[in-house]
């Protein structure tokens, strides 16, 4: 008797399945324990933590990925050093201006907030897309790193947990929260199926991608309409997010640019990719 065989593109396929296994229990049994404890939210430790520990990740990741290059070692140290050190101080002014109260709409006439949203993405997107050294750097690395990084977006949860307790309307809470949470939960789905190579595995991190931005334009937009000023359309029982109150601002000030820079660098990566295993016409 012998065994039938199993394609290969099953395999993956159930990891990807398996892997919802133990996100999915480990997102509800953090999301019930910042419910009974909002001390945990509301402290800022869960959003400094995760940033710290993907701040980490990249910074060990963006060095393995130099040494796949053909840089000599001092490139591979200058270009880790520009990458780094003004992304490691952009976390830090945000940081601080959070805690201070910088973003809160009445602290200044100028729209600190959108400011802080938009600014990094208008300035950072142009230069980590036309760099070839980057590109290097992504076609060195696996495509797989920059989409199970953002397993980070189940903490956004906590804009459902928010909205539970009273302190954040729905009209936000529900539509940012929910995206934010199936964006982290299918980071690791995506990135092992991304890590089989083949054309249906970068199709499902393209779409993951644009999912995972979508979902930032719901919830800008959203955070916009509900919060005093030129732009408010509704107004609603309680204040919204760009209120800017720490801890919750860290999300529009910083997580939120931050990952639609990731998910611009991760679909450079991809269409690189696929144009390097594209058939070459004879």
């Amino acid at each position: 008797m012998t065994a039938a065989a199993i394609p290969a593109g099953t395999v993956p396929l159930r990891l990807a399945r398996r892997s919802l296994l133990w996100i999915l229990p480990l997102t509800l049994l953090w999301t019930l324990l910042t419910y009974w404890l909002p001390i945990i939210p509301a402290s800022g430790v869960q959003t400094t933590a995760h940033q710290l520990i993907a701040h980490a990740v990249i910074a060990v990741g963006l060095w393995l990925g130099l040494e796949s290059t053909a840089l000599t070692p001092g490139q591979r140290r200058a270009t880790w050093l520009a990458v780094m050190i003004p992304y490691t101080l952009w976390f830090a002014l945000a940081w601080s201006a959070a805690i201070d109260g910088a973003f809160r709409t009445d602290a200044s006439p100028l729209p600190v907030l959108p400011l802080a949203i938009f600014l990094p993405v208008v300035i950072g997107a142009p230069l980590l897309l036309s760099s070839k050294r980057i590109g290097q750097i992504l076609d060195a690395m696996p495509a797989s790193w920059l989409v199970a990084l953002q397993l980070y977006r189940i903490f956004g949860s906590w804009a459902l947990v928010a909205w539970l307790h009273g302190a954040l309307p729905g009209v936000f809470a529900l539509p940012a929260g929910i995206g934010d949470t199936l964006t982290g939960l299918f980071a690791v789905p995506a990135a092992i199926a991304v890590a089989t190579g083949t054309a249906q595995g970068r199709r499902a991190a393209v779409i993951w991608n644009i999912f995972g931005l979508a979902d930032f334009v719901v919830a800008i937009t959203l955070g916009m309409i509900t919060t005093p000023g030129p732009l408010q359309l509704i107004v609603p029982s309680v204040s919204s997010i760009g209120a800017g109150a720490y801890p919750g601002v860290l999300t529009p000030a910083f997580v939120v640019p931050s990952s639609i820079l990731l998910h611009l660098l991760s679909l450079r990566q991809l269409r690189r990719r696929g144009q390097a295993e594209a058939p070459k016409p004879h």
